[in-house]
């Protein structure tokens, strides 16, 4: 089995991969949230994300992945076994929780409970009209005609199709793409938003993206102008 362990404690990482590999996993080791997303296309069974990250948390880490239709089963292990922390956490894609510290067996337990589950198919592309994104290649296509995006631009043009119809806030914008307050990056979303507009609106294609004065943005549900 293919795991990916997500900790930033060097000793506590080396530790569990250990006794991980030794039950038979093969673990793939991330120090930061920025090293698992370059991962993304890589086919494991199941995941292992520490909630306390240096930068992105554990839990914007599994919103990140998400928003990727990337659908490995994550457990996240928290210092803090807070309710509140659990909803928030199961909202934005989290599978199970473990609470640190924690025995050996009871992970092992929880990890082949997950692994026990259906296996979800997963989404390979997103198809919207004549607008075609492909989630592995993360290359994009209207009719037919391959479009330049940067990595900004891509995703938050993913984040707008699979919300397509709905009205995507700002502020969503700002925590899901830049990480960030929307305060810090307000106008920078802008210049994306033109541009993102400029190239996949390009030729007298339809307009595809909507702005609502004082909501957000909504990507048309049909593609229809």
């Amino acid at each position: 089995m293919q795991l990916l362990l997500v900790e930033d404690d060097m000793k506590a990482a080396r530790l569990l991969a250990q006794g991980l590999q030794e039950e038979g996993f093969a673990v793939t080791v991330a120090h930061s949230a920025e090293e698992a997303l370059a991962l993304l296309e890589r086919p494991f069974d199941v995941a292992i994300f520490d909630r306390m990250l240096p930068g992105m948390d554990g839990l914007a880490l599994c919103r990140s992945v998400r928003q990727s239709q990337v659908l490995w089963p994550i457990l996240m292990l928290t210092a803090r076994d807070a309710l509140g922390e659990k909803v928030e956490g199961l909202h934005a894609g989290v599978d199970d929780y473990l609470a640190k510290p924690f025995a050996f067996e009871e992970l092992l337990a929880r990890l082949h409970a997950l692994l026990r589950r259906p296996r979800q198919l997963q989404v390979l592309h997103l198809q919207l009209a004549d607008l075609r994104i492909d989630l592995l290649t993360h290359e994009v296509m209207r009719d037919g005609q391959r479009l330049d995006l940067t990595q900004k631009e891509y995703a938050v043009l993913v984040l707008l199709v699979r919300h397509s119809g709905q009205v995507v806030s700002r502020q969503q914008l700002a925590e899901e793409v830049w990480h960030a307050d929307l305060i810090a990056i307000d106008n920078l979303m802008d210049v994306h938003i033109k541009n993102l507009r400029r190239k996949i609106e390009a030729d007298g294609r339809p307009a595809l993206i909507e702005t609502l004065r004082g909501q957000g943005f909504r990507m048309r549900g049909d593609g229809a102008p």
